[in-house]
């Protein structure tokens, strides 16, 4: 499955290592050295991944993918960064990465990663068969449709990241099921991550502010305590 992916990295021997084993898979690869660059590319031509740096200059990783997300941008993000508390994590998580890796890291893992994102956020090539399109999903007045990939809360579109899409996707596939936060995580990353289970508090955290009218007392995506989480239709529970 070859992709188009860019790696923003200041770093030139770390930049091109990734640039090596990306093309020992098959991938086209795009080396920019600083944010601004990254920016200024992706808005040229989105690729399929972008493997970005937190610590870069002129505009770091953080600020750019807050800048892609708020353009709605969905390119899959895999931040890369020096920095290994679970805040700094959870940071890149809640502005919309999908995936992230602290230095220093195995470039076999890396790839492994790659491969993951690529398969759940990679556009669909043409096919002489073209399968039906999956319905849209709705709970209550909440509406997921994958094969436009749009959601709409009381008929007002909802900008998602692709991971909380995914997420929000497999709760309204099933209305009232709870779903761990281990269930939640393989929807995410598959069962082959070493990723904390906290990544799907941030992602249902974030999905609160975008669907709930409070998010301090949500209706819709509600909390099982000691188990995960359902999502439901207020409406129908006489809320």
């Amino acid at each position: 499955m070859c992709a188009d992916v860019m790696v923003a990295e200041d770093d030139d021997k770390q930049a091109e290592l990734i640039r090596r084993y990306l093309e020992r898979e098959g991938h086209g690869v795009t080396v920019v050295r600083d944010g601004l660059a990254a920016l200024e590319r992706v808005r040229q031509r989105e690729p399929d991944l972008l493997i970005l740096d937190v610590m870069m200059p002129k505009a770091d990783g953080l600020d750019v993918v807050r800048v892609l997300r708020a353009e709605s941008r969905e390119v899959a993000v895999l931040m890369l960064t020096a920095r290994s508390t679970e805040d700094d994590l959870l940071l890149g998580l809640d502005l919309g990465a999908d995936d992230y890796m602290t230095k220093p890291y195995s470039p076999r893992e890396l790839m492994a990663r790659v491969r993951t994102l690529l398969r759940r956020s990679r556009r669909p090539g043409p096919d002489p068969v073209v399968p039906p399109e999956p319905p849209a999903l709705r709970v209550g007045t909440l509406t997921v449709d994958p094969a436009r990939h749009e959601v709409h809360v009381d008929g007002e579109a909802v900008d998602c990241t692709p991971g909380e899409f995914r997420l929000l996707a497999a709760l309204a596939a099933e209305p009232d099921r709870v779903f761990s936060r281990q269930r939640l995580l393989a929807e995410l990353h598959g069962f082959d991550r070493y990723i904390s289970a906290r990544t799907v508090d941030v992602h249902v955290m974030n999905l609160r502010k975008k669907i709930e009218r409070s998010p301090r007392r949500p209706l819709r995506l509600l909390t099982v305590f000691g188990v995960g989480y359902k999502l439901t239709d207020p409406g129908g529970r006489g809320a």
